[in-house]
């Protein structure tokens, strides 16, 4: 039940961040429940990289995160971006990174700030 959580924080984090970013894009169709599934699986999509793949990327970039004092993190959450609109792209799903500097990495920083608001207000299934 928490990884369906964090999908569904993930999705409308990302949904969020395109509304304000030009670069970050999901292509708008006439139905709504398609849109709203594309929306869906892009969440889920990076809720699974982030699952599998930042941990390997967190620990081959120690170094540089210890060198920056952990700033590299949003260069690291910038790539699971990145490479979200990559697997995006593989099934077709309207979901588009225009440029990895500006777009990659605010959008990021803004998927970071909503994420962590969503889960402080969300229950998590600890209390």
């Amino acid at each position: 039940m928490s990884f369906l959580i964090k999908v569904i924080v993930n999705a409308v984090a990302l949904w969020i961040t395109s509304r304000i970013l030009d670069g970050i894009v999901f292509e708008d169709n006439s139905d709504t429940t398609a849109f709203v599934l594309t929306i869906a699986a892009v969440g889920l999509i990076f809720g699974v990289l982030n699952a599998v793949i930042k941990p390997i990327l967190f620990v081959l970039s120690l170094p540089v995160m210890l060198l920056t004092l952990g700033l590299f993190t949003f260069i690291l959450n910038a790539i699971m971006l990145w490479l979200t609109s990559w697997v995006a792209g593989w099934f077709d799903l309207g979901f588009y990174v225009e440029a990895f500097w500006w777009d990659a990495v605010l959008g990021a920083l803004i998927i970071t700030i909503i994420s962590m608001i969503l889960n402080a207000v969300l229950p998590d299934g600890r209390d």
